[in-house]
C-alpha cells in the first residue's frame, strides 16, 4: 500500500466544490480535503507544497482516438502548427518520407489544413506523383473526413476515372481526371488496403499516446472509434496493454458500429464487451456511427448550403439505414455517441433517437453536435441527449467556418454557455489527431470565443474558468457515466489530480494559450507523469 501524500496549496476541487487548501490521498481516493485533510496526515504522510500553482481534477478528454494518436506519432506531421503552411512544404515532407521508404512502401501523413496553406487548396495526385512516383502515398486532412491520395494508391485501392461515387463518400474528378481527393466513405477502399498493425504495435501506440496524454494532465479518455483498422483485434490490445501494465490513462472504449463486416457490435455484444463492462482502468463505452463529415471539409450535413456554393454536405447513410443502426445498438443496451455536426445531421439523429423512445438515463450521446438549432438542443434536453462538443475547434478552425459556413451560423456555433444555462451536460474535449490534445487551448477557448487568429466568435457564448474546468472534467466524466468515480475531488472519488505550473485564476486567460502545462499528474494518487521528479 502506497504512502498517504498530502498536497498544501491552491486546489481547486470541483464547480460546486469550490477551493481548498489542502488535500489528502489515501489507497488511491481523495481522503479529506481542508482542515480535515490536515489533521488527518499522518506522521510518514508525504507532503507537496504547491507554492503558486494550481492543483485541478485530472482532466478527461471525453472524445479523442488515443490509438490513432499513437499509432500517427509515426506518420508525417503535417500540422499547421508545425510549419506546414504551404503546399511547398508539404511536398518537401512527402519527399523527405519517400527517400526513407524502399519502393511500394506506403508514405502516410495527417493534419494539412488547406485553409491554413497558402494556397488554401489541397495538393493533388498529380503533385504527389511528382515527388513520389514509386510509393502509393495518404495524406488524411486535419478533420479526418477527406485525404488526398497520389496514384499509385488510388490504384492499388481499385479506384479509377470511372469508378462512380460509393454511398455517403465522394470520389472528386476535374475535367473527368482524379484529383486525388477522397471523402468520407471513399476513404475506405484506401484504408482497406493499408498495411496492417498487429498487436504488438497497437499496444506501442495505446502507451505512447497515453503517456503523452498524462504530460498534459489528462488522466482519462475516450478513444471514440474502436474496431475500424482491427475490428476486436483493437479492443484485443486494449486489454493487452492493461494486462501488461501499459495502459497508462483510463480508457472508455466507443465500439464502431458501422454495419458488419465493418462494425464490431454483434462481436462485441456476443463477448460481453457491453456499455459499463470493465472497470475504472478500461471500460467498454458507447457505440459510433458516423452521419455526416466535418464543417471544415463541406462534408458535415446542413439544411442550408456552404457559402459561395449549392453543395449542403454528405450523409454517410439513408434515413433507414442509421435508424436501424441507432436501433439495433439501442436494443442490445448500448449508449450511443453518435458523430453528427451539421443540422441535418443532427436531426437525422435526433429522429431516431427519439423513435426508440430514449429517455435521460439511457444518456445517448451525440458527438460534435455543432451546428444545431434552438429546437433540437430543446428537443434534446427533453430527451437527456447529451451534446459533446469541442470547444477547441472554435480556436483551430473558427475562421475556417466563417468562410464556409458564414457568420450568423458561425458565432451561432458550438453554444457553450447556452448548452450550460439550459441544463446539458456539454463534455468539452478534443477530437485529438483532428485537434490539439492541449486542454488549455480548449480552456482558453470556452472563456474566450477567440480563434488562433485572434478572432472572437460571440463572446455571449463565453463562459468563466470554473466552468471550463467542470466542462473538460466533471461532464466528461457525465457523458461517459462516471461522475461518481471521477471529475471532481471531492471525498471518496479517484485521486485523479492534475498539478498546473501556474494559476489560471490568478494569471487570467491569457496564460492558458502557451504559458502554462502539468507540472504532475496522479492517477490513483501515484505520479503517471512527474516534471520535476517531485514525488520520486
Amino acid at each position: 500500500m502506497s504512502a498517504d501524500l498530502l498536497l498544501q496549496g491552491r486546489i481547486f476541487a470541483g464547480l460546486h466544490e469550490g477551493f481548498s487548501d489542502a488535500l489528502l490521498v489515501r489507497d488511491g481516493k481523495v481522503a479529506a480535503l481542508g482542515q480535515e485533510a490536515r489533521d488527518g496526515a499522518k506522521p510518514g504522510t508525504k507532503r507537496l507544497e504547491l507554492g503558486h500553482r494550481l492543483a485541478v481534477p485530472a482532466f478527461h478528454d471525453c472524445h479523442m482516438h488515443l490509438m490513432s494518436i499513437g499509432l500517427g506519432m509515426d506518420n508525417i506531421n503535417l500540422r499547421p502548427e508545425s510549419g506546414a503552411r504551404s503546399l511547398a512544404v508539404v511536398l518537401d515532407r512527402v519527399a523527405a518520407a519517400v527517400r526513407n521508404k524502399a519502393p511500394g512502401a506506403w508514405v502516410l501523413g495527417r493534419g494539412y489544413d488547406h485553409f491554413e496553406l497558402a494556397e488554401r487548396r489541397h495538393p493533388t495526385a498529380q503533385e504527389l506523383d511528382a515527388v513520389a512516383p514509386d510509393n502509393p502515398v495518404f495524406l488524411v486532412r486535419t478533420c479526418g473526413h477527406v485525404a488526398i491520395a497520389n496514384t499509385r494508391a488510388l490504384q492499388l485501392a481499385g479506384i479509377g476515372h470511372n469508378t462512380p461515387d460509393i454511398p455517403g463518400g465522394l470520389i472528386e474528378r476535374r475535367d473527368n481526371r482524379l484529383t486525388g481527393l477522397v471523402a468520407e466513405q471513399a476513404m475506405r477502399p484506401i484504408q482497406a488496403v493499408l498495411p496492417a498493425h498487429n498487436q504488438a504495435q497497437m499496444v506501442d501506440a495505446i502507451e505512447r499516446a497515453g503517456h503523452h496524454m498524462l504530460e498534459q494532465g489528462i488522466a482519462s479518455v475516450m478513444d471514440a472509434n474502436v474496431g475500424p483498422r482491427a475490428g476486436m483485434g483493437e479492443i484485443a490490445a486494449y486489454e493487452a496493454a492493461k494486462a501488461a501494465g501499459r495502459l497508462p490513462v483510463r480508457t472508455y472504449m466507443c465500439l464502431y458500429g458501422h454495419p458488419a463486416p465493418a462494425g464490431i457490435v454483434a462481436q462485441a455484444h456476443a463477448a460481453g464487451y457491453v456499455t459499463g463492462a470493465g472497470d475504472a482502468w478500461l471500460r467498454t463505452g458507447p457505440v459510433k456511427v458516423f452521419a455526416d463529415g466535418s464543417a471544415g471539409g463541406r462534408t458535415a450535413a446542413m439544411s442550408v448550403p456552404y457559402e459561395n456554393g449549392t453543395d449542403t454536405g454528405v450523409f454517410v447513410f439513408d434515413d433507414t439505414t442509421m435508424h436501424g443502426l441507432l436501433k439495433d445498438a439501442h436494443d442490445r443496451g448500448y449508449q450511443l455517441a453518435i458523430h453528427a455536426i451539421g443540422d441535418a445531421a443532427i436531426e437525422q439523429v435526433l429522429v431516431g433517437m427519439e423513435n426508440l423512445g430514449t429517455t435521460p438515463d439511457r444518456r445517448h450521446r451525440i458527438e460534435h453536435c455543432g451546428w444545431l438549432t434552438p429546437g433540437q438542443r430543446a428537443r434534446m434536453r427533453a430527451r437527456g441527449i447529451l451534446p459533446v462538443p469541442q470547444p477547441i475547434f472554435m480556436y483551430e478552425f473558427g475562421d475556417l467556418y466563417l468562410d464556409v459556413c458564414g457568420r450568423e451560423r458561425t458565432l451561432a456555433a458550438y453554444p457553450m454557455k447556452t448548452w450550460i444555462e439550459e441544463g446539458h451536460f456539454p463534455g468539452a474535449s478534443s477530437d485529438a489527431p483532428v485537434s490539439t490534445t492541449d486542454p488549455f487551448l480548449n480552456l482558453f477557448t470556452m472563456v474566450t470565443r477567440q480563434t488562433n487568429k485572434g478572432t472572437v466568435l460571440n463572446p455571449d457564448e463565453a463562459i468563466d474558468l470554473a466552468t471550463a474546468i467542470h466542462a473538460l472534467t466533471y461532464n466528461g466524466a457525465y457523458v461517459s457515466k462516471s461522475e461518481h468515480e471521477k471529475g471532481t475531488l471531492a471525498p471518496g472519488m479517484l485521486a485523479d489530480i492534475a498539478v498546473l505550473s501556474d494559476d489560471p485564476f490568478v494569471k487570467g486567460p491569457e496564460i492558458l494559450q502557451g504559458g502554462i502545462r502539468a507540472d504532475l499528474t496522479l492517477v490513483d494518487g501515484q505520479p503517471g507523469f512527474d516534471r520535476h521528479g517531485e514525488l520520486a
